[in-house]
């Protein structure tokens, strides 16, 4: 049994494998998964640890992808770039640049490995664009029997659609290819705005900018909303004092500290948020997409996330509003609002449905389950989808009724991995 130990980011849950192997190719994966079939362990491969859940955990053999991590081609004519799994996004979007290019959009942080970030359904938001799954346009991947196949929406399309957001069960992806796009300017306008009248605006919010989301501060009717257009420039970007100033220094260091002190004396937390939420001031500027779309995320939380439809947005989040206020709560972090449209990826939070996520923070080491429990009692009555990555409660049974491709996508799971070797205890409850 090996001493080391894996945890991810945020201490949710941690993994003593069996073996661990830091593979330089896709043969290098091959010949592991071929050998933990031999001892009969059950493979996974970990990214960065960004998920909350459990999905990357395993007893048996744990791949590390710190070595795979090329770009293999960017062809800028046809508008496709293909990496290999164990790239950094940041790292990703640093090669595009350079050739020009960029990915339609992105989520909010950017250190997950390429495969770690697809695989779970991150997204960004967008009026027209959705998450990086959806711009995936081909997979390279080493099934159960240590075959190594591609799929695409033409080559095995089954396999495609539903290992786009796969968490790993259907295989290991070894390298990704993405659509992209010719680089973009972003302008950011970032301002604060009263949570009534952002529900009230929303139909104009959303469909006049090309990204578009809001905080909600708990204990308040204060929200602080973040508009993302694109465009011609020129480019004006945060000096760098500013930007160290409002997301280093900020919205990192000064937060985790009020965090710890909500942490220590939960009594503080309403009037902290309502000094925190009425300090917050406009700011704009306009830089390259990926430096818009991504910040730096340096305070530990845990973090539950729903998507929903977005017709029941509003109704929701009067909802949550009205546990908050009962009292039975103290939140200390922002309620987080996103957009998406509908895709066509089976296992997407976002598959066939114009869609709205509602994600809930508590600071690390802060009781969490209670007001969790609360939140997603909301989320389920509407039929809300939990994000792959991220805490929820919800099993097959209750999967089964909002993925209306669940049982087709699991069908082709048998067909690729008939004994589970890559299987592990949350994929047993999500998937049966």
């Amino acid at each position: 049994m090996t001493d080391v130990l894996w945890h991810t980011w945020a201490h949710t849950h941690q993994a003593r494998p069996r073996r661990t192997a830091t593979p330089d190719s896709t043969e290098d994966i091959v010949s592991a998964v071929t050998s933990a079939a031999e001892e009969d362990l059950r493979v996974r491969m970990v990214g960065t640890g960004h998920s909350f859940t459990d999905v990357a955990v395993t007893d048996g053999l744990l791949l590390a992808p710190h070595s795979l991590t090329r770009v293999r081609s960017i062809d800028v004519g046809a508008g496709t770039a293909t990496v290999e799994a164990g790239m950094p996004l940041c790292d990703f979007n640093d090669a595009l640049a350079a050739a020009g290019v960029a990915l339609a959009n992105m989520g909010d942080i950017a250190v997950q490995t390429v495969a770690g970030a697809v695989q779970t359904g991150t997204h960004g938001t967008g009026r027209d664009a959705g998450g990086l799954a959806g711009q995936v346009v081909g997979l390279e991947m080493v099934l159960a029997d240590g075959s190594v196949v591609e799929c695409s929406a033409d080559r095995d399309p089954e396999l495609f659609h539903a290992a786009r957001v796969g968490l790993g069960a259907f295989g290991v992806v070894t390298a990704l290819t993405f659509a992209v796009v010719p680089a973009f300017l972003l302008h950011a306008q970032e301002e604060p705005m009263p949570l009534d009248e952002v529900l009230e605006r929303l139909p104009e919010l959303r469909t006049k900018n090309d990204h578009f989301e809001f905080f909600w501060f708990p204990h308040t009717g204060n929200t602080n909303t973040k508009r993302n257009n694109v465009s011609e420039g020129p480019a004006e970007p945060l000096s760098a004092f500013k930007g160290w100033l409002d997301d280093d220094f900020l919205s990192n260091t000064v937060f985790d500290r009020i965090n710890r002190v909500c942490r220590r004396f939960p009594s503080t937390v309403r009037t902290v948020n309502q000094i925190s939420s009425r300090a917050l001031s406009a700011r704009s500027y306009t830089d390259v997409s990926h430096k818009v779309f991504a910040s730096v995320r340096d305070v530990r939380f845990v973090e539950m996330e729903y998507a929903i439809p977005a017709e029941h947005l509003v109704d929701v989040l009067r909802e949550a509003r009205s546990i908050v206020d009962r009292g039975d709560h103290r939140v200390s972090f922002p309620v987080e609002v996103r957009f998406a449209p509908a895709d066509d990826v089976w296992l997407s939070t976002a598959y066939e449905r114009e869609t709205a996520y509602v994600a809930v923070h508590m600071y690390q080491g802060t009781p969490y389950e209670s007001y969790f429990a609360d939140m997603e009692a909301v989320f389920t009555s509407v039929g809300g989808r939990p994000h792959w990555g991220k805490m929820h409660t919800r099993d097959r049974a209750y999967l089964e009724a909002v993925y209306p491709r669940l049982g087709e996508a699991l069908a082709v799971r048998d067909r690729v991995d008939p004994h589970r070797r890559f299987g592990n205890a949350y994929l047993d409850k999500v998937f049966g």
